[in-house]
């Protein structure tokens, strides 16, 4: 299977068209490539692309890209409901659903009957095994973890994430389609976490469980860590930004997979869930924000 050139990676399926899906769809666009938008229905597929739309036109208003760019990204996504009509014949699908894994190898079982050999096979999963991701599908060497960082648009990294069984042509493959994307690459092995979301959220946790225990405020202690070791954003706003439910999903998979007592959830963790406090997208978790 010869992969992994740039001039081999045109057309691009992205399936969901939610906040992660959307912005995959919308970096796909601007770097030149024929981006096919799926998510379940054709309004929600619509709904997505007109998000992305918002996007450029927030771009545009700060001088980050030409109105031609964004014209010309726009007229590159087609939305569609139907995922066959989505994935046949490109060259790259990227998966972006819940992080569930039975219905990710479901998607990836279908993609196996949808798409060519040739077709590379990612997954946006930020905690799940991509090697059981790509045990769902023929000739899983082709398949490849491309774990974006929210908002994909605007944050730089990609960790890219090698299955037992992905092919050096498909690592290949990632790294130029990050590097045309404008971002930065990391490859990483399959295992637990990976590297980003295993260390990221042994952090939020620690944070969660400091202001359980009433050392500090979640201000205060984001704020130690933005002044005290130069991160731009501290660990609860971030926890904040990823989703709480995402987190409180990802720390249940680490805890479940590695079995260390720092990945158990914190109870604070869980009653926020629980109560619909899920962050930013419910307007609060450990802050309260705007409903814009």
């Amino acid at each position: 299977m010869e992969i992994g050139f740039e001039e081999a990676i045109r057309r691009v399926a992205v399936l969901g068209a939610g906040t992660m899906g959307g912005g995959i769809a919308h970096v796909a666009a601007l770097a030149g490539y024929e981006v096919a938008l799926y998510d379940v229905t054709e309004d929600l597929a619509a709904a997505g692309r007109e998000r992305i739309r918002a996007n450029l036109d927030a771009g545009v208003s700060k001088g980050k890209i030409r109105p031609e760019e964004r014209d010309s990204a726009l007229a590159a996504i087609r939305t569609t409901g139907d995922l066959k009509a989505a994935a046949v014949g490109c060259d790259l699908v990227i998966e972006a659903a819940p992080e569930d894994l039975d219905m990710k190898r479901e998607i990836f079982r279908r993609l196996g009957e949808i798409c060519g050999e040739n077709a590379i096979l990612a997954t946006n999963t930020s905690s799940l095994s991509v090697s059981k991701i790509a045990s769902a599908v023929p000739h899983p060497e082709r398949v490849v973890g491309l774990h974006f960082f929210n908002p994909p648009h605007i944050m730089k990294l990609i960790e890219i994430v090698r299955a037992w069984q992905t092919g050096d042509a498909a690592v290949r493959a990632a790294v130029v389609v990050a590097k045309r994307m404008g971002k930065e690459a990391v490859v990483v092995k399959d295992t637990p976490g990976f590297a980003t979301s295993r260390l990221g959220l042994a952090l939020g946790l620690e944070a969660m469980r400091m202001v359980e225990q009433g050392v500090a405020s979640p201000e205060d202690i984001d704020r130690a860590m933005e002044l005290g070791y130069g991160h731009p954003m501290g660990p609860l706003r971030v926890s904040d930004l990823v989703g709480l439910d995402v987190r409180l999903a990802i720390a249940e998979t680490l805890h479940r997979e590695l079995g260390e007592a720092h990945f158990r959830p914190p109870e604070i963790l869980m009653k926020k869930v629980k109560a619909g406090r899920l962050g930013k997208k419910s307007g609060e978790g450990f802050y309260k924000w705007p409903k814009s």
